[in-house]
């Protein structure tokens, strides 16, 4: 929404600069989307007046004018024009002149003869025929001819002296405020933004015209649901004609292009009050009857526009006695159009039901300034004001002669709103300190009537927004200034906010992943049951059992997966068929298992990891797989053999533990497998139970001081059997330890014939300390000779 600051200041004044106004109205609640100057684009135009004129030597069209522009001496330019005569005054373009599109005007010369700037045209200054009907198109702009230009100075501002200097501020009207949609109320917000008085013209019509109003015209409302009002009234010797300069600037400003008087009439009322209007020529309306109704089904319409609609029976038509003459709300018929032989006109002013007319011309594709003002929902009783400005400015303008009376048909009686003023409440709500007395005064400068019994509020017809006590809160909020509202902390139950332990463990998990270079992917959860045989599951595998979906989309994925194996598998094939020459993968999915309670599936999250290339093979993947332990700073973790999934190569496979839980498995892919995958080489895949890491999950780290006091060291090698892990090895070095052992550390394994057949030489490093002492030769033999003993114990080694 536009508005002209020189039309405002009928009705409000405000003498600020651009910028501060609309701050202010910004902060009060009509947000400000920018400001601007009429003609700023042009600089350095002036009126000059022509004082002779002679023929260019060289030329047999052009002329060397002599132009007074107020300085001490007349400038010369060359001119091609042959309107211009002496004493005439003109637009001059002086030497670093700017136009409107970026043109710039410098002095040079033409044909030889010096000219210091340009004469110009009323289209070169980027107006048109319609902003100024009396001027000469196809020459230079003659001022002194157009009678409405009066009290030009030589040296005068073009801008200031043809009226393009307005400034102009457009608005972002919300959907909830159509009264801001018209000049009038945005000057109830300027008045009250600014605590300055306001000044609303009561239209006045003298009338008089031969004929009386209810014999000429008859107005029927069958479709009274979508019509709360309808309001008309007729003018008669009509004098069809240009608009005044003030009105054709008024309109410009605002963004609208003068037309004729009539029409430029229904828009600037529509502007001025907010209030759609239209205008039928009264020889088309058939019968001198109009009928509000809706549409025939299939019943066409040609509009102002030319375009021709077809309509259904949600449309709202105005009509005749037998046919449509307008798009209720939208737009005009272009066979009730006025026109320049138009002797009697209708003015129509109604209230339409919005959500009719916004599916109405959303239906069509067509959206006009009337449909936008409607569709919000407008004020019923702002119908007959309008109209009687209408009629107001017909007799102002001497554009006909106005019929006495009016047809008024309400079909909706709009009840006040009265709602109870409550301070304390409102105080509470917005968090503020403000007095009764000042929230009435904030309240009666936007025209809000306090009634007999104090306390109780009567809302006005045009803020049909304000409907209970938090409506009124907001109004003295941004009156009392946003600004101004201290900060303060949030009262009552409130949520803590941040991250659940599971979510940060999930974090957790991508991002070690990602450390270790794996990427993520997602895959679907439903499979096809062909999947399973792909991963050499048994045909009496109880994991077999999946929740089928009713209806899937195919075979291919038609059961929900009790496993995230064939997914991760699926994704590694096509990858190395599309001859990609590694694949670190990693997903955090789902799998779906039945055994609940509600008959539902147990829903389990599945760390799921996948690779091959660029140097994969157990020991890396193990290695990924320690380095997410370790991360998670999970405690006593080992790995077992494992030869019993018949997914993974039985001798490649191996469980991870955490103390005696199960977390999950990791190892290379069975070669068949893998080749059901159409993969021919090694495949390495880990599956953790995310539930089994929440568990196995420690505590976050605490700060530990370095140690004060030196370790001892000792290397042992012990000689045990060939199937003896490593891992049961530490197990029993740190079961035998007596609280000594800080670290051990394998360094070298050994098979040799003076060890024996089937024999192997195991090698750690130990580090012993205590915390708070220095140790003794005896104390760390001790420690070692416990640890040995272990190792005999459990693993059946003993020292080399």
């Amino acid at each position: 929404m536009n508005l002209s600051r020189k039309w405002l200041n009928e009705f409000v004044t405000v003498d600020v600069p651009d910028r501060e106004f609309a701050e202010a109205m910004t902060l009060s609640g009509s947000k400000v989307e920018g400001t601007s100057v009429e003609g700023s684009e042009i600089s350095n135009v002036v009126v000059g007046q022509v004082k002779s004129l002679v023929r260019h030597p060289n030329s047999d069209h052009m002329w060397i004018c002599q132009v007074d522009v107020g300085q001490p001496e007349p400038l010369q330019i060359v001119t091609g024009a042959q309107n211009v005569k002496e004493n005439d005054l003109v637009p001059v373009a002086l030497h670093k002149s700017t136009l409107p599109g970026g043109k710039k005007i410098e002095k040079g010369k033409l044909r030889g003869e010096l000219s210091n700037g340009m004469l110009c045209s009323f289209a070169e200054l980027g107006l048109d025929q319609r902003d100024f009907p009396a001027a000469y198109a196809d020459g230079i702009w003659i001022l002194s001819d157009d009678p409405e230009l009066t009290g030009l100075a030589v040296g005068q501002d073009i801008r200031e002296a043809v009226g393009l200097d307005d400034h102009v501020v457009e608005f972002e009207i919300t959907p909830n405020r159509p009264d801001c949609l018209s000049v009038i109320g945005l000057a109830r917000e300027v008045s009250a933004t600014f605590d300055k008085p306001r000044y609303f013209h009561q239209p006045e019509v003298k009338g008089g015209a031969d004929g009386v109003l209810t014999e000429l015209l008859d107005v029927e409302t069958p479709a009274a649901d979508l019509v709360p009002r309808y309001t008309a009234r007729m003018v008669r010797s009509v004098k069809i004609a240009p608009s005044p300069k003030w009105m054709r600037e008024r309109l410009r400003a605002m963004g609208v292009r003068p037309i004729n008087n009539i029409v430029d009439i229904t828009n600037y009322v529509m502007l001025e009050y907010g209030q759609p209007m239209h205008a039928f020529d009264y020889r088309y309306v058939n019968g001198g009857k109009i009928i509000v109704r809706r549409a025939e089904e299939g019943e066409v319409l040609t509009t102002l526009d030319g375009k021709e609609h077809r309509l259904t029976a949600n449309h709202l038509v105005i009509a005749d006695e037998g046919r449509a003459v307008g798009l209720a709300g939208i737009m005009g018929g272009l066979n009730s159009e006025i026109v320049d032989d138009t002797v009697d006109v209708v003015f129509e002013s109604a209230c339409f039901d919005g959500t009719c007319i916004r599916k109405g011309a959303l239906a069509l594709g067509m959206r006009t300034e009337a449909s936008a003002k409607f569709e919000k929902g407008l004020d019923p009783l702002n119908t007959l004001p309008a109209v009687n400005r209408a009629c107001e400015l017909v007799e102002l303008l001497g554009a006909g002669e106005v019929v006495d009376g009016v047809i008024d048909i309400l079909n909706y009686v709009p009840q006040p709103t009265l709602l109870k003023l409550e301070p304390d409440k409102i105080n509470a709500l917005l968090g503020i300190d403000v007095a009764e007395n000042v929230m009435y005064t904030y309240l009666q400068r936007l025209g809000f009537e306090t009634t007999m019994e104090r306390g109780v509020i009567k809302v006005p017809s045009w803020r049909g927004d304000v409907k209970r006590m938090a409506d009124l809160a907001e109004e003295v909020a941004r009156f009392h200034g946003y600004n101004n509202i201290p900060s303060t902390l949030m009262r009552g139950q409130t949520t803590q906010g941040g991250y659940s332990p599971v979510q940060k463990l999930e974090n957790r998990l991508g991002s070690l992943c990602r450390t270790c270079g794996y990427s993520e992917i997602i895959t679907y959860s439903f499979i096809s049951p062909t999947a399973y045989d792909k991963i050499l599951w048994g045909q009496d595998d109880f994991h077999r059992k999946s929740f089928k979906i009713l209806n899937p989309l195919g075979e291919d994925t038609s059961i929900m997966r009790t496993t995230t194996l064939p997914s991760m598998l699926e994704v590694l094939g096509r990858n190395y068929n599309n001859r990609s020459k590694s694949a670190w993968l990693y997903e955090l999915g789902r799998i779906y298992l039945p055994g609940s309670g509600d008959g539902l599936a147990s829903e389990a999250q599945i760390l799921t990891l996948g690779a091959y290339g660029n140097g994969m093979d157990f020991f890396t993947m193990k290695g990924a797989v320690e380095a997410i332990m370790k991360g998670i700073r999970a405690k006593d973790v080992r790995f077992e053999p494992c030869a019993e999934d018949a997914s993974y190569h039985p001798g490649r496979c191996a469980y991870v533990y955490s103390g005696t839980d199960i977390v999950g498995v990791f190892g290379q892919i069975h070669p068949q497998a893998a080749k059901n995958f159409g993969v021919d080489g090694e495949l390495y895949c880990a599956e953790l139970s995310f539930d089994e890491l929440l568990i196995a999950q420690g505590s976050d780290p605490e700060y530990a001081p370095l140690p004060k006091f030196p370790a001892v060291t000792r290397d042992i090698a012990v000689v045990c059997d060939e199937a003896v892990t490593v891992g049961a090895l530490e197990a029993a070095i740190r079961k035998g330890a007596k609280g000594l052992l800080k670290d051990a550390s394998l360094f070298d394994i050994y098979r040799g014939k003076n060890i024996g057949e089937g024999r192997k030489s195991v090698a750690f490093n130990l580090t012993l300390r205590a915390d708070d002492r220095s140790l003794t030769g005896e104390e760390a033999d001790a420690d070692v000779k416990s640890i040995l003993e272990t190792l005999e114990k459990d693993c059946g080694a003993v020292l080399r």
